[in-house]
């Protein structure tokens, strides 16, 4: 009953209403667009690629496309080339003094940081591009059937199409983080997760029902509960923060002399600050196995994504990236020194360098089994699939996709909250109702 009366309550808000409108129309439009073939390809043949693509990594790429990948779509690249360019970019931040300028100056600087990252995107398309057709003419199987057009006329057009998708990708999800609700690069890529779900969980049903052994139903509901289980995990890992307790001197008005604020905040540091970010760096990496595989068969052997040497080497990859994506991106200097600034300190330390150590202490313990608990999450998959579970039902037991699907599910609904209690309370001032005022303080 809540929910439909929270649902009433979002429609009644003009505003609200036509942000979800029109991100739901972008959605679309992006996913029709990702059922577009390239010209000069036969969609009926795509058989053999959609058979390369059922799982493995490359599995894992299409499901970020939603699909896309593996119908030689003009969005077979989807958003991720805009997602190795924000990758870039915020790292080159770290050592380039001109882009650490640039974050430092506030709205004009995020506006060229963003124009950076667009130029970025469009030169990593055109590096990716022609891999991309290549590896459907000569390693994906194609028969020569399914290409009608050959030669330069279909590399520059389907180059293009490749390029445009990707920008047009991008420009989508621009509008929707400025005029619609959510992020709107998570939410494409979460539409594309979500958008293998039902042929995924088919799948599943027909292998417990119709194969001997199976387990049928109750075997289904079993795997259910578990996956609601480890949802709540996730979401719990999600939004895990530690608590550091902060308190605020101010100068009273009569004796001039500083006293403590008796109203405690706090820092939230969050047990899991990289988010997502690890799993991407360790799934880049253990990219180089599949493209050096054909000249180091070895090396075949990791590119298995459900196989054990894969996922150890993942896990240990998983940890260290947590703890550098970690320290690059909180910078409790930074934190401290402000802290410092707004007359404010953690008791028992003295502000500045102190109070950073201390900060930096606490970030570092609380990492480390936020880590543990991201790639353990990140190799559940493979666990599963050892209990007889089919390889694309198991992927949404973990890994990038269902953190990715908890985070951006998470930061949509708060955004609507964020707008139904900011409606709520513009109406009580409107009202005049003092005493419901009050009561809001």
């Amino acid at each position: 009953m809540n929910f439909i009366n929270t649902l009433r309550d979002i429609f009644k808000i003009e505003e609200l209403k036509e942000k979800i409108l029109l991100t739901i129309g972008l959605i679309a439009v992006y996913r029709f667009m990702a059922a577009v073939p390239l010209p000069g390809i036969d969609p009926t043949q795509l058989a053999a690629l959609k058979d390369q693509t059922g799982g493995g990594l490359l599995g894992l790429l299409n499901a970020f496309t939603g699909g896309a990948f593996a119908r030689a779509s003009v969005m077979a690249l989807g958003i991720m080339p805009y997602i190795s360019a924000s990758i870039v970019v915020q790292l080159m931040g770290i050592a380039v003094p001109y882009l650490q300028k640039l974050q430092k100056d506030g709205e004009s600087g995020r506006k060229k940081i963003t124009q950076i990252t667009r130029w970025l995107t469009i030169l990593i398309t055109l590096v990716q591009g022609p891999t991309y057709i290549t590896a459907i003419k000569t390693q994906f199987g194609l028969p020569d059937a399914a290409f009608l057009v050959s030669g330069a006329t279909f590399w520059v057009s389907s180059m293009t199409l490749l390029t445009a998708g990707t920008i047009f990708a991008m420009w989508l999800g621009e509008r929707i983080t400025d005029k619609g609700v959510g992020n709107g690069i998570s939410l494409l890529i979460t539409v594309g997760i979500i958008a293998n779900f039902p042929v995924a969980f088919l799948q599943e049903v027909v292998s417990k029902t119709e194969n001997a052994g199976g387990g049928g139903i109750m075997m289904i509901l079993i795997e259910l509960i578990v996956w609601f289980v480890v949802i709540l995990l996730t979401v719990l890992l999600v939004t895990a923060v530690r608590k550091v307790a902060v308190q605020y001197a101010r100068r009273t008005a009569v004796t001039n002399i500083k006293e403590v604020d008796g109203a405690r905040q706090y820092i939230p540091l969050k047990l899991n600050a990289a988010g997502v970010m690890p799993i991407i760096f360790a799934q880049a990496i253990m990219f180089l196995p599949v493209a050096l595989g054909q000249k180091y068969p070895a090396l075949n052997s990791l590119a298995d994504n459900f196989g054990l040497w894969y996922n150890v080497i993942f896990a240990i990859l998983i940890i260290v990236f947590s703890y550098f994506y970690t320290a690059i991106t909180i910078p409790t200097n930074k934190m401290a020194e402000d802290l410092k600034r707004s007359n404010g300190f953690v008791p028992g330390y003295k502000p500045g360098e102190e109070t950073a150590s201390y900060l930096d202490s606490v970030l570092s313990k609380i990492t480390f089994p936020g880590s543990l608990f991201l790639a353990a999450l990140s190799i559940l998959p493979a666990i599963i699939v050892k209990f007889g579970v089919t390889q694309n039902w198991a992927m949404f037991y973990g890994g990038t996709s269902l953190i990715i699907m908890v985070g951006v599910a998470i930061d949509t609904i708060q955004q609507i909250n964020s707008y139904l209690l900011n409606s709520r309370y513009d109406g009580l001032m409107k009202s005049g109702n003092s005493n419901n005022r009050k009561s809001l303080k």
